[in-house]
């Protein structure tokens, strides 16, 4: 393994020079590629280029199918993801799917995409008469549940709540409003045990909390809306550039241990 080594750190160098990169070589930061791109990002791992954050972490900041895929124990019980109308059928017996469920549309944002539903039926006999977006996640509606969004970049952390009286979506973006949230200890761990699994070193989380105290993840990304923040997003972006950063700092004094 050669000691020198190329650092990309756009996407317009990243396609100009995609062709010739080479082992040890280190894409740093998310790459916003285009639809059907995505090949790109497996490839640069079994050529034994570096990326950062790692290749999953991106596939998955990047579809919430995948993260439901994926980070499933970490979801409401009963998640699943359609893939056409044969999925949704398939599960139209499921015992926690018979009453009002959440949809997702594939790669929507700001609360766009997702609706709710009477139940898994009703969509179901929309699939019968029209194409829908698939891929498309379901999960159980909690009605009583809090939404907190949660800010982890390195050691720094927070979160804040998000209420809307006006609508089941939380977000800020469809009349929402939030206040801050001291961050229990259980609920930063439960953020950790979530971005290990998805190798994400920095995210912004939003976790559903039942009445009962149980936890889990609605959507986690490398990137989000924080307009509840204290940090907001120039200290968020601070955060990320010095944890950039460390990481090529370590990835140099890697290649020269194995050099």
């Amino acid at each position: 393994m050669r000691q020198n080594f190329r650092l990309i750190r756009s996407v317009t160098e990243f396609r100009q020079v995609y062709d010739d990169l080479q082992p040890g070589d280190l894409v740093l930061g998310p790459l916003p590629l285009k639809a059907g791109e995505e090949i790109k990002l497996i490839e640069l791992r079994d050529r034994g280029i570096g990326t950062f954050p790692e290749v999953l972490a991106q596939l998955l900041s990047r579809s919430k199918a995948a993260q439901a895929a994926v980070l499933k124990k970490f979801m409401v019980p009963g998640t699943m993801v359609a893939y056409g109308v044969s999925d949704l059928a398939a599960q139209l017996a499921a015992p926690l799917l018979q009453n009002k469920v959440v949809c997702k549309a594939d790669k929507a944002h700001l609360g766009l995409g997702v609706s709710l539903w009477p139940g898994l039926e009703a969509l179901v006999s929309l699939a019968g008469v029209q194409r829908l977006p698939y891929p498309l996640v379901i999960q159980p509606y909690l009605p009583e549940a809090r939404d907190i969004r949660v800010v982890v970049a390195g050691e720094y952390a927070e979160a804040y709540e998000r209420l809307n009286p006006h609508s089941f979506r939380k977000n800020l973006f469809q009349g929402g409003y939030s206040r801050p949230l001291d961050l229990a200890a259980a609920h930063l761990e439960f953020c950790r045990e979530v971005m290990a699994r998805g190798r994400f070193p920095y995210a912004v989380l939003d976790l559903l909390l039942s009445p009962g105290g149980d936890i889990f993840i609605s959507e986690i990304s490398l990137k989000g809306g924080l307009k509840g923040s204290r940090i907001g997003q120039a200290g968020f972006r601070e955060k990320i550039s010095r944890l950039e950063e460390e990481f090529a700092a370590a990835w140099a004094n890697s290649l020269k241990t194995r050099g």
